[in-house]
């Protein structure tokens, strides 16, 4: 696919996110999809949107699915609400939603040791009407501490994501400076230091953000990239950003992390939509 260019495919280590690629498939046929792709790395959204806490069978099923492919799990979103739909997490809203949440964190914490995965992505969660957004923050530091806690146990980081503003209007960490202020807030809470910033560069991007400044400033606080190509969040070179220098100049600052692929295939299989990534540079290295 032409568009996408760069010079360090060799050193960027590719997972793809089940939950937005191969989702025409069922849920435990895609890691099987993503090997025969030439992927070895997933990660996921939590992928029970109305179970925060699955049956042990659940769970047991899905981690069969990942091992049997020959996969790891780099990521895992912890209970986030109906995602993909109208909620962006669930740790800030007050009420049954921050106590499902609370409830998922060790069962996540705990599948995602299973399967050896070294981050748990925790949505912030939207503000919500009548609720005082300075209450809003407080439960929220007081869940994100819980989960860095647990995330701790596993060897594990926690990452909070900055959302776009345009697709998520409620959501209050829509820049870069926003989710690192809470990373920050997070670490001196809990002592740990294991909270990192998850830098999606469709979503800074959607704001308007400048890519090249938010990697200078915040390459080292980084623990996740997930990319998408803007406009539209489809492969990279579907649109117009420069993917391959953001990945270069992330390369040469130091990022040696995972980078997640999170777009949206378009009206094709999701194996198709992978033209852009030579085969060779598929497989994590």
């Amino acid at each position: 696919m032409s568009g996408f260019e760069w010079s360090t495919a060799a050193d960027q280590r590719f997972t793809v996110n089940l939950s937005i690629l191969f989702t025409e498939l069922p849920l435990l046929e895609r890691p099987a999809a993503a090997a025969a792709a030439g992927f070895t790395a997933v990660e996921l959204w939590w992928p029970w949107v109305d179970a925060p806490t699955p049956e042990p069978s659940e769970l047991g099923a899905l981690k069969k699915a990942i091992e049997d492919a020959g996969v790891r799990l780099t990521g895992l979103n912890l209970y986030a609400g109906q995602l993909p739909g109208p909620d962006r997490g669930a740790l800030s809203i007050p009420g049954e939603e921050s106590e499902r949440f609370r409830a998922n964190v060790d069962v996540a914490a705990g599948f995602a040791a299973s399967l050896g995965c070294t981050a748990l992505n925790a949505l912030y969660g939207n503000r919500v009407d009548g609720a005082d957004p300075a209450e809003q923050d407080g439960l929220a530091l007081e869940n994100l501490v819980l989960a860095a806690r647990a995330a701790d146990r596993i060897g594990a980081i926690l990452l909070v994501e900055a959302l776009n503003k345009p697709e998520s209007p409620r959501y209050p960490l829509v820049s870069a400076p926003a989710a690192v202020a809470i990373v920050d807030k997070v670490n001196r809470a809990s002592g740990l230091g294991n909270a990192r910033f998850l830098m999606d560069l469709y979503h800074l991007s959607m704001n308007g953000e400048d890519l090249p400044q938010v990697i200078s400033a915040y390459a080292d606080r980084t623990g996740h990239v997930q990319i998408a190509d803007s406009p539209g969040r489809g492969a990279p070179g579907t649109g117009t950003l420069p993917l391959g220098e953001l990945l270069d100049q992330l390369h040469k600052a130091g990022y040696a992390g995972w980078v997640g692929l999170e777009y949206k295939p378009g009206d094709r299989p999701s194996a198709e939509s992978f033209a852009w990534l030579p085969r060779e540079a598929r497989a994590a290295r």
